[in-house]
């Protein structure tokens, strides 16, 4: 096959060459959003008079085929065509001939990748928006489910403070909601269409910019016509979202894997979602989330990677940037993958909440709430804090909880840290059993933000409208009329 671009050229490419330097195998996932440009293009060249309106109207037509063929499997790809682009003109000059061969007048295929890359990612967007919004859901059904469940709040890995499972929850909520706003702020930063850069400068046909990026879904054009061929900052900033969103994966993941253990005994997975050992009949391994947590690695590796490639490049096109789509399909199929798996994984799962309890009466999560309490009869903080260590120590020795002192204890542990105008008697009432009860603990922490149960349900009311007013644009290849 002689190439569509071999006119200056003496010899063919060596066999090793074409396989080396095509990209079919993997940018033929672009064919739709190829098409689609393609057919724009087209019916601009026919509306300004740049080509003749029938010979518009033929490729429009034709582009319609060769989308059909592609979309029934008749179609199947050549290595020595190079890329989908090239390869979609070849069909489309087989079959009208020459007036195929103006579909290209104009544009370059730097411009047409770049114009393809970008309608790719757009859509993409828009699905993992949406696989997000419904984890998100799934999640508010959790934390609305779970408004009293009492587990310990960790920091270094230690008992610290007793929360909910609602607020804890609602803490991965937050990061999630977040992700979804980075890819709306990334989609609108791919919202702009090179088409028309041409090779680099331009082109001095003249085409209508506007009408293309109207017909494609485009809010605008790019503005400089270098930067229009040789911008990957889009992709590398969806590397980044995408990143985002599988780093939190993992940190949820390696709770629920930790939750999961007989050490925690805070959640089981469902059946369906767990797994067994060839060797072991006892195991129930939560494979779902440590797979998770291990693909999240990759996703970095996609995002350092196209980093990379871009680092050194100088303006404007080079081949090096073909290698920014196997990162990007790389890591927009592992989101998509983990994303779907890891809310069902949630949706089914069961929270041990009488374990969860447990835990949190043992370590002392209450003990910040019993310096609080002495805080609040005059004692200074400071002096709370180093009050509150030493019953720490005493507790620990006898191997009991706070609230299990008796009352005459608790006096006589804290009156050795009293200073002599300072009487225990009036410091420490009966009611300090009542104020720091885990409940009480929770309860009281009602500012915004904080674990109380009703400030986490008026959250969880409030993230609730926010999801359903949340639009995800339509994708283009749900709307675009040929």
């Amino acid at each position: 096959m002689s190439k569509l671009w071999g006119g200056r050229f003496t010899c063919g490419t060596d066999k090793a060459v074409d396989d080396f330097n095509s990209s079919i195998r993997f940018d033929q996932r672009l064919y739709r959003h190829d098409i689609m440009g393609s057919v724009a293009h087209a019916e601009m060249l026919g509306k300004t008079g740049v080509i003749a309106l029938e010979d518009s109207k033929a490729i429009c037509k034709a582009l319609k085929e060769v989308l059909d063929d592609i979309d029934a499997g008749k179609v199947e790809f050549r290595i020595d065509a190079e890329d989908i682009h090239m390869n979609v003109e070849t069909l489309l000059i087989e079959k009208i001939g020459a007036a195929g061969k103006r579909l290209h007048t104009g544009r370059s295929r730097n411009d047409q990748v770049a114009l393809d890359i970008r309608m790719y990612l757009k859509d993409e967007i828009i699905e993992i928006m949406t696989d997000l919004k419904r984890l998100l859901g799934v999640i508010l059904s959790v934390a609305e489910k779970h408004s009293d469940t009492i587990l310990p709040g960790y920091t270094h890995l230690q008992r610290a403070q007793p929360i909910t499972l609602s607020h804890h929850v609602m803490a991965y909520y937050q990061m999630f909601k977040r992700d979804c706003e980075r890819l709306a702020d990334c989609y609108d930063r791919t919202n702009i269409m090179p088409l028309g850069s041409g090779a680099l400068a331009g082109t001095t046909y003249p085409l209508d910019r506007d009408y293309v990026a109207k017909r494609l879904g485009f809010e605008g054009v790019t503005q400089n016509s270098l930067d229009g061929v040789s911008d990957r900052d889009f992709a590398a900033e969806f590397l980044f979202c995408t990143s985002m969103i599988m780093m939190h994966l993992s940190r949820f993941s390696e709770e629920m894997v930790l939750w999961s253990s007989l050490e925690f005994a805070f959640v089981e997975m469902d059946d369906a979602y767990s797994t067994g050992s060839s060797i072991m009949p006892q195991k129930k391994n939560p494979d779902v989330a440590e797979l998770v947590r291990g693909k999240t690695g990759r996703v970095y590796g996609d995002l350092m990677g196209l980093l990379t490639v871009m680092k050194g490049l100088p303006l404007a096109y080079n081949k090096d940037m073909q290698e920014d789509k196997e990162s990007a399909f790389d890591a927009i199929d592992t989101v998509k993958m983990c994303l779907p798996v890891f809310t069902d994984m949630l949706a089914t799962c069961t929270f041990r909440k009488e374990n969860m309890y447990k835990a949190a009466t043992r370590g002392f999560t209450n003990a910040t709430d019993f310096a609080d309490y002495l805080v609040k009869h005059g004692v200074p903080f400071r002096q709370a804090h180093e009050i509150t260590g030493k019953l720490v120590l005493e507790c620990l020795g006898k191997g009991v909880a706070i609230e299990e002192l008796e009352l005459s204890e608790l006096r006589d542990i804290c009156s050795q840290c009293l200073t002599e105008d300072q009487s225990a008697e009036a410091l420490i009432g009966e009611d300090v059993y009542e104020e720091i009860s885990l409940m009480k603990c929770v309860s009281g922490r009602t500012l915004t933000g904080g674990p109380a149960p009703e400030t986490v349900l008026a959250s969880v009311a409030k993230e609730k409208a926010a999801l359903d007013a949340v639009n995800v644009p339509e994708k283009l290849t749900d709307t675009f009329v040929f």
